[in-house]
């Protein structure tokens, strides 16, 4: 534990989707291994306030924290690595810095003076970054930058750091730069001229690379790091090789060989010690190790952009692995799934999981997902607009109210079973004004969800605005569909399940949120399991019948 909160800004230079956020993780795993209470940020130069507004195709999910900030998808990999909990203070838009500095001039509090860059919005962004390091909770605080140098969206921040530097003093704050050596196949060569124009860049504002991470698909030979660290003005040992690994998962392990841990802690005068990651590396020697292998069908609209459902992709891998399975996930887009192709596309997987999303588009595939699952006893998981989808099926196919729907699809539906929930009735604004956050809900005994979770009450991120009509609960309990968790102060159903049903769970809430390395998320180990044992009763009766 240190004195004094130290801060490590982790810029990217040449390209974007370098792998910071990643970077970032590993490292503060590495020094959270050490003893060293750590947390991470991400400063984001775009103007939106919050992502929340963006299509996942533009920035991949958006993620939601406990407190219900709507975020950045890396502060999904900052808690399943790190497994703490990240809140609105973790991240910060360039949007939201000026929104603050507006705001506080409207209300006179810069007493008539011009409203500048210099010093208004880099005292703004100052101010951010040290809320985290001032509460007291951490020694450690590091801070990714988004973008590029040399973007002019990234430069507030840019000189922010270099004032923030010289302002905390020696041996308080250090900058990593995270840059591309690219290979040339055609020479045959790595080639440093990326890099070093990116650290001409950086010093151009003032700002002195005190690490190199250099991404690379090859080894870096010692005279390639000579060379960096004399144009770039940083040591040889802090050229850092961040070789392609085969899971993100194996970037703590690659950066503590390469001794990245050590160089931050002697810039930062704090001692270094051989890191705790027994934990990490048991669950490594399961992800890589597996004794069988599953197949589940994720059905959604956004499936061509990996990072839309990027929570649910790494759940599965920390459910595989406490399962000792490899989880094969078959993406499958909703829009092109009809009644006539379902079972070509659907009969062959152990589970199938539909996918949370927004407005209508897709949803009819994602009711023939529920429907073939449901008659095939094919073990199931909806999450939040997944849910949604099979109350609907439930209801027209089960119940007979063929126009049933939700009013987000058609407002006028003679069978509104999910309805906008009252308290988004009188809401025009559309950022940040969903129901969003952790929510209580209490389990009903003799349920899936009650065996899985082992505990009565639960509290569960939530990112919706639209819910299950209490007005058919009845009517469709009675038919067999039993909402198995409920809202403790709205009544909200929270879960549904057919107990008749092989593992059929539908959850309003995002559970994929809060699956982390160290706790699998059980709702996502128990529907792994579900389809394995799905699979192997599958083969059993295959082989019965051959």
């Amino acid at each position: 534990m240190t004195t004094t909160t130290k801060y490590i800004f982790v810029t990217g230079g040449v390209t974007s989707s370098l792998g910071k956020g990643i970077i970032a993780a590993s490292l503060a795993k590495l020094l959270q291994a050490q003893g060293y209470r750590t947390t991470i940020q991400k400063l984001d130069p775009y103007i939106n306030v919050d992502p929340g507004t963006l299509n996942p195709y533009e920035h991949g999910e958006c993620y939601v924290t406990d407190d219900g900030a709507e975020t950045d998808l890396d502060l999904g990999h900052y808690e399943r690595f790190l497994n703490v909990p990240t809140s609105q203070s973790n991240n910060v838009t360039t949007g939201r810095i000026y929104q603050s500095v507006i705001e506080k001039e409207r209300r006179g509090e810069f007493l008539g003076k011009t409203v500048q860059v210099i010093p208004h919005i880099t005292d703004e962004i100052k101010h951010r970054v040290q809320i985290l390091g001032k509460s007291g909770d951490y020694d450690i605080v590091i801070t990714e930058i988004g973008g590029t140098v040399g973007d002019i969206e990234s430069l507030p921040y840019v000189e922010a750091v270099r004032q923030l530097k010289w302002e905390l003093g020696e041996n308080n704050a250090i900058v990593i730069h995270l840059t591309l050596i690219p290979y040339l196949s055609a020479a045959g060569e790595l080639k440093t001229k990326p890099t070093q124009h990116s650290v001409k860049t950086l010093m151009e504002s003032g700002v002195m690379a005190d690490i190199l991470v250099c991404r690379t698909e090859h080894e870096l030979p010692e005279d390639l790091r000579d060379k960096l660290a004399k144009f770039c003005n940083v040591r040889p040992e802090a050229v850092i090789q961040s070789i392609d690994a085969s899971t993100i998962y194996d970037v703590p392990n690659l950066m503590l060989d390469e001794g990245l841990d050590k160089v931050v802690l002697k810039k930062l005068a704090l001692d270094s010690s051989q890191p705790d990651l027994t934990q990490w590396n048991q669950f490594l020697s399961r992800h890589k190790n597996p004794s069988g292998e599953v197949t589940i069908g994720l059905i959604g609209k956004y499936v061509e952009l990996q990072d839309s459902y990027k929570s649910i992709l790494e759940a599965f891998i920390h459910a595989g692995a406490e399962n000792e399975v490899k989880v094969k996930v078959e993406s499958i887009h909703s829009e092109y799934l009809t009644a006539r192709n379902a079972s070509k596309k659907l009969k062959h997987l152990h589970g199938v999981l539909v996918a949370p999303g927004f407005g209508e588009r897709g949803i009819e595939g994602k009711i023939e997902a529920v429907k073939y699952v449901r008659g095939h006893n094919i073990p199931f998981l909806g999450i939040c607009l997944g849910m949604q989808m099979a109350v609907i099926e439930y209801s027209r196919n089960v119940l007979g109210l063929k126009e049933a729907n939700s009013t987000e699809m058609d407002e006028q539906t003679s069978h509104p079973v999910i309805d906008l929930m009252e308290s988004q009735k009188t809401i025009t604004d559309k950022g940040g004004t969903m129901r969003l956050g952790a929510w209580d809900c209490e389990l009903v005994d003799d349920s899936i969800a009650k065996d899985v979770y082992q505990t009565t009450t639960i509290k569960e991120r939530h990112r919706h605005r639209y819910e299950f009509n209490n007005d058919y609960k009845q009517q469709i309990e009675d038919a067999g569909m039993k909402a198995t968790g409920l809202n403790p102060e709205t009544g909200l159903v929270e879960i549904v399940e057919i107990p008749e049903h092989n593992w059929f769970v539908g959850v309003q809430y995002h559970p994929e949120y809060k699956s982390t390395v160290s706790n699998p998320h059980p709702l996502f180990v128990s529907f792994v399991k579900a389809a394995l044992n799905f699979k192997t009763d599958s083969n059993s009766v295959s082989m019965a019948q051959n």
